[in-house]
């Protein structure tokens, strides 16, 4: 496996080669590491040899392009998107194109996955819905089949994948306990070398009031880890469909009401935004007017611009399992974000 995970210094570097991406804004400086504003993500794709080996140059060009965030998840095409990634920063790694330390590489854990199960029964209450388990033991052999899979001795971010799945079976105080010991479990991880840090990775639980809650997962961390606790980081869906992360104010900071991405910032979390351009539903049909205000030259190169642009916003996600797309894409990194006087006006009609 590889040895060595992202730093600094490393991601700092990987910037500095690009400097006309650099001059646009392209790169965000946080706390933790300097990372592209753009990221490839991993979710969709057939289970055969043709996509795999479309993530695999993907991964590579989205690499050479300027990207060095790269999000997945064991049951992303059952493991195959992993794999793909592991097999393209392997041979990008021999090659000298790449240093570890210079990309930031995200999976999850939460799910069932067909042919990943755990060898050791899940004890009673740990599988919730019959598909999700946040237990320690669970999550520590998911870990070990995901560092297989990326070749990699210590994985960046390590997300619990939809962690609401569990929060409407339970009370909420029972919930956080269950998060608590998960947590537990992350800063063991973080004090093995296992993993850089940790996160939630959400679908419905920072979109909706009164569901997951920023502010109590932070303080479960200081609970668990104190100041320096490694819970760094949140994924939400964001797009010009699913704008809550910035519309709504789903959140609260000591009861004042605020939106999910304000929150984020304010707990120390990077915030990554999943969904840019809705699984290609926005890649065609866009409104005349969000055309208008965005430029650009196709559609989901003005969804993901959408994205890009929102305040509090650190990194956008987009699938791409075709070079092609990259480079669609990556045209992005050649002009600054939306002005904010025309991002706002598309809440305006």
């Amino acid at each position: 496996m590889i040895k060595g995970f992202s730093t600094p210094e490393g991601t700092s570097r990987f910037a500095s080669r690009f400097p006309g991406h650099q001059k646009n804004g392209f790169f965000r400086e946080t706390p933790q590491r300097t990372l592209s504003a753009i990221g490839i993500g991993t979710y969709l794709g057939g289970m055969d040899e043709a996509a795999d080996r479309g993530y695999e140059a993907s991964v590579e060009a989205a690499i050479q392009g300027g990207v060095n965030v790269i999000d997945t998840s064991l049951n992303y095409r059952n493991q195959r998107s992993e794999k793909n990634i592991g097999a393209a920063l392997a041979r990008m790694n021999a090659t000298g194109q790449l240093q570890r330390d210079e990309i930031l590489v995200c999976t999850k854990a939460g799910y069932l996955v067909p042919n990943a199960i755990p060898s050791v029964p899940l004890k009673s209450g740990e599988l919730v819905a019959n598909v999700h388990s946040m237990a320690p033991e669970f999550l520590e052999d998911q870990l070990e089949r995901s560092r297989q899979n990326l070749g990699l001795e210590t994985i960046d971010v390590y997300y619990l994948h939809n962690p609401e799945t569990q929060f409407k079976h339970f009370s909420e105080d029972e919930f956080y306990q269950r998060v608590h010991v998960a947590f537990e479990q992350m800063e063991k991880f973080c004090e093995q070398g296992k993993i850089a840090y940790y996160g939630i990775a959400t679908w419905d639980g920072l979109r909706k009031d009164r569901q997951l809650s920023l502010e109590h997962f932070t303080q479960v961390a200081l609970e668990v880890g104190g100041p320096l606790h490694h819970f760094r980081f949140a994924q939400m869906p964001l797009n010009l469909a699913m704008t809550e992360a910035f519309s709504l104010p789903t959140q609260s900071l000591s009861t004042i009401p605020t939106n999910a991405l304000h929150c984020a910032g304010r707990m120390g979390l990077t915030a990554i935004g999943s969904a840019s351009i809705m699984q290609s539903r926005l890649a065609s049909g866009l409104p005349d007017h969000v055309r208008q205000k965005l430029g650009m030259e196709t559609d989901a190169q003005r969804a993901l611009q959408f994205s890009r642009s929102t305040p509090g916003m650190i990194v956008s996600l987009a699938g791409m399992s075709n070079p092609a797309h990259v480079t669609e894409n990556l045209a992005l990194a050649t002009v600054p974000v939306t002005e904010p006087e025309k991002y706002f006006k598309l809440f305006v009609q």
